[in-house]
């Protein structure tokens, strides 16, 4: 092991000390009455000793091992890992953001109130929608908040029987669990020859007991659902509502609408499509929003504008809260900069280099790797293994970017299609970027005919090497072990 990846208990030497601590204001034993006796240590905390400069230097080389979207093209497919403005932040950062508190009353909190407003407004717009709630904190909790307002919908029209969602074979994996949390069953649709749902099986599917439709478009191949108008019809005839997984809305905004697709229910990623930061469990946000007639369900508080400002409402027959407050306001505000600082045109053109992008990387791509559906995409696309895989897996692929400098593409999702690699380059990448990425994945197809030992051995350059994924997200080991002087279970 190298010396600067040893852990900070492993650098401890005896009587090393990098601070130096102030006499408390009291002497010890009047601090110590202060303090209840249940929460008085028995034992002296066993904490490394270490020197200043060892300590700056760990966290700095663990900063440094550390890849987000401020180091380096993040291409995950589905998850839209943009570019986060900087100007995002300077605006989180103003004092009277930043200061203030959900429990303040309405009279010094209008500035919060009318920048959720005007979101509210931005959000209805872009979607052709006409309400919408800011509570949810993440797309699977829009998705959930989604299914509560179905169910309250159809037990107000007496048809609170109907207890099957569909949701198409490539649908993200968060939806089915949704629609069980929900109390409703999924029920799946088949993908037909183009990777867009077979209107055939759809039809067949269709009964008295179809509640709705969940559904992406494009779809999580990246392929627009053509014939989404006919599919609305065919939902909205069985008395079923449409829902649409905003998790792939950067091909669309500015361009179309769910609205205009024929949805009643559309959650969007904040923290993908509009730019705010994301990954490692959040935050996240996760907007509802609603056609007019489903609008009295939505989740509340939302802000309305009153005659002496902008206060709460709460919908007539609202789900009731999802979330305290709401949302997560920092969020909120820096995704309200994004939208200022684009523009209507901005928008557009960010969907369409996005997709722009997408299409580029494909073209260059389908000659080394097997290219399952070779039409038009939007916004990402799938690959499918390498065209000579020479006993090389998808995973393999993954490991040796990691050598080469960059963050592998989401892989083996979505699970229709074999070793998928799934790349969504998204509109903040340059040409350069993009062909550097390119030139390492051809580079790295040229290795598995030639070297193929290379890639199963990846990565090399890293102190983490292959892990057993399962055990290591379901059994994560997370703390220092103190009997044994390495890493072991909490």
């Amino acid at each position: 092991m190298k010396y600067y990846d040893k852990l900070i208990f492993e650098l401890s030497k005896s009587s090393r000390c990098g601070i130096h601590i102030e006499p408390a204001a009291m002497d010890e034993k009047s601090a110590l009455e202060e303090i209840p006796a249940h929460l008085l240590r028995s034992v002296k905390p066993r904490l490394p000793e270490v020197s200043e400069n060892q300590v700056v230097r760990h966290y700095t080389l663990l900063s440094n091992k550390n890849y987000g979207i401020d180091t380096g093209m993040y291409p995950l497919g589905s998850c839209t890992m943009k570019y986060n403005p900087k100007i995002n932040e300077a605006a989180a950062g103003i004092d009277g953001f930043r200061s203030s508190h959900p429990y303040w009353p309405e009279s010094i909190t209008q500035g919060n109130m009318e920048l959720m407003y005007r979101l509210q407004e931005y959000l209805c717009e872009i979607t052709g929608m006409k309400g919408v709630s800011l509570q949810p904190a993440a797309g699977s909790q829009g998705e959930l908040t989604g299914l509560m307002i179905i169910k309250s919908y159809l037990k107000d029209k007496g048809t609170e029987d109907k207890k099957i969602i569909l949701i198409p074979d490539s649908a993200h994996g968060t939806n089915p669990a949704s629609v069980t949390m929900a109390g409703f069953v999924t029920k799946e649709i088949p993908s037909n020859a183009s990777g867009t749902i077979d209107l055939d099986a759809l039809e067949a599917m269709i009964d008295n007991q179809v509640a709705g439709l969940m559904l992406t478009n494009p779809n999580t191949l990246g392929l627009f659902e053509k014939d989404i108008c006919k599919i609305a019809s065919l939902i909205h005839g069985a008395g079923g509502l449409l829902y649409y997984d905003g998790a792939n809305m950067n091909a669309n905004v500015g361009v179309t609408r769910p609205s205009d697709m024929g949805f009643d229910i559309v959650h969007l990623n904040l923290h993908k499509t509009f730019s705010t930061p994301h990954g490692g469990g959040g935050p996240g946000s996760g907007p509802v929003a609603v056609v007019e007639s489903l609008t009295r369900y939505l989740p509340g508080p939302v802000v309305e504008m009153g005659e002496e400002g902008f206060r709460w409402s709460l919908p007539a027959d609202s789900i009731g809260k999802v979330k305290a407050f709401n949302g997560n306001f920092g969020i909120l505000l820096r995704a309200y900069v994004y939208i200022l600082m684009m523009g209507r045109k901005g928008l557009r053109e960010a969907s369409e280099i996005a997709v722009l992008n997408a299409n580029y990387m494909k073209e260059r791509l389908k000659g080394a790797y097997k290219l399952p559906y070779n039409i038009l995409c939007k916004h990402e696309f799938v690959l499918s293994g390498l065209l000579e895989p020479n006993g090389i897996t998808t995973m393999d692929v993954a490991k040796r970017l990691i050598d080469l400098g960059f963050h592998p593409p989401t892989i083996y999702f979505p699970l229709i299609v074999e070793q998928a690699l799934m790349i969504e380059p998204t509109e903040s990448e340059s040409l350069e970027e993009i062909d550097a990425y390119i030139d390492a994945l051809l580079r790295i197809a040229d290795e598995a005919r030639n070297n193929p030992e290379l890639l199963r051995n990846a990565p090399e350059s890293v102190s983490v090497k292959r892990l057993d994924e399962v055990t290591a997200a379901r059994k994560p080991v997370v703390a220092y072990d103190f009997t044994t002087g390495g890493i072991g279970d909490a």
